[in-house]
């Protein structure tokens, strides 16, 4: 019984002359549930799937050539070096902040065009948009990127040696991150259907949840994390996004039900958070399975202070062969 997750063998699918690349099969398959799930759910409100197709049309190119930009303004060091290199979305590479924001600006531009409820919309969209998120996070599986720091655990992923970051070539498995993030994903979306349903909600405050919840587990995934990455004081930039992200959507969730914060709350809200990076960075001192160990075997585990001080300090940790992190 293997005691940890295999790598694929490929990152795609050949088609007679053509290379599926599963990182591009499995956006396709998330803009399609994206699309269901919020043309039922808006359905469900009174309201009209063409609208919902219309959003879709504008906002997903939108949303890609947002995505696409955020990754060339943070990794800018990851672009391949061609001249057709910005634009080889093909090869990975978007950024799931510019993607958010540029595909809602733009589907709130539509909305407004055709007077349409947006808060209402919103909300109908929010559990649709994690569940899309997730099923794109598939092709992070098939492109072995997006992991974190080395594991023992059962579930660490094999990660072949042309993948892995500098610094942890001798490491063989790995936390999956983007896998913790699509079960997350899921899980939240199941969350927001089931308050749409039982609690009284004003809109768009699930939308606002969704913006919290997803940053939220991004914080955690972005201590776990080991690819190259910019980074500011010693910390990944896409952490402080995340926190400063997860801050907004709870205050623009209190803003939207108009509740009051007691001081004792904010203590109590700010614990939890310090108790889920706490956790986060309890985890990264799993030490993973290296080469030329039987999977079961057992490495020497290392502090968390230490897996931090080599991701700051290691020489050389500007950029992986494969990396396309979002």
């Amino acid at each position: 019984m293997l005691a940890f997750l295999p790598s694929p063998s490929s990152n795609g699918v050949h088609l007679g002359p053509f290379f599926l690349h599963a990182y591009g099969i499995a956006y396709a398959f998330a803009v399609v549930a994206a699309v269901a799930i919020t043309a039922h759910r808006w359905q469900a409100k009174g309201g009209g799937r063409e609208l919902v197709y219309e959003v879709a049309l504008w906002g997903f190119p939108a949303g890609v050539i947002g995505g696409r930009l955020y990754f060339l303004a943070t990794s800018w060091n990851e672009v391949p070096p061609h001249w057709w290199g910005p634009l080889a979305i093909w090869e990975g590479g978007l950024g799931i902040w510019g993607g958010i924001a540029a595909g809602t600006l733009v589907g709130l531009w539509v909305l407004r065009r055709r007077r349409a409820n947006i808060p209402a919309f919103m909300d109908a969209a929010a559990p649709a948009l994690l569940v899309a998120q997730a099923i794109g996070r598939i092709g992070n599986y098939f492109n072995q990127e997006l992991f974190g720091g080395p594991t023992t655990l059962p579930w660490g992923l094999e990660i072949s040696p042309a993948h892995r970051p500098p610094g942890y070539a001798q490491y063989a498995t790995f936390h999956p991150t983007f896998l913790y993030e699509l079960i997350w994903n899921l899980l939240l979306a199941g969350a927001l259907v089931w308050l749409g349903r039982h609690r009284h909600i004003r809109a768009p405050g699930l939308f606002a949840l969704y913006v919290a919840g997803y940053s939220f587990a991004r914080i955690g995934e972005e201590l776990l994390r080991v690819d190259p990455a910019h980074h500011l004081l010693g910390l990944r930039l896409n952490l402080y996004v995340a926190t400063i992200l997860c801050l907004a959507g709870l205050a623009w969730f209190l803003r939207i039900q108009r509740v009051r914060v007691r001081g004792r709350t904010v203590r109590r809200g700010g614990a939890l958070l310090a108790a889920g990076g706490a956790l986060a960075l309890a985890g990264c001192g799993q030490a993973g399975h290296t080469d030329g160990q039987k999977p079961t075997s057992r490495a020497p585990a290392e502090s968390s202070a230490s897996l931090i001080a080599a991701r700051v300090n290691t020489p050389g940790r500007g950029r992986a062969p494969a990396s396309r992190r979002a």
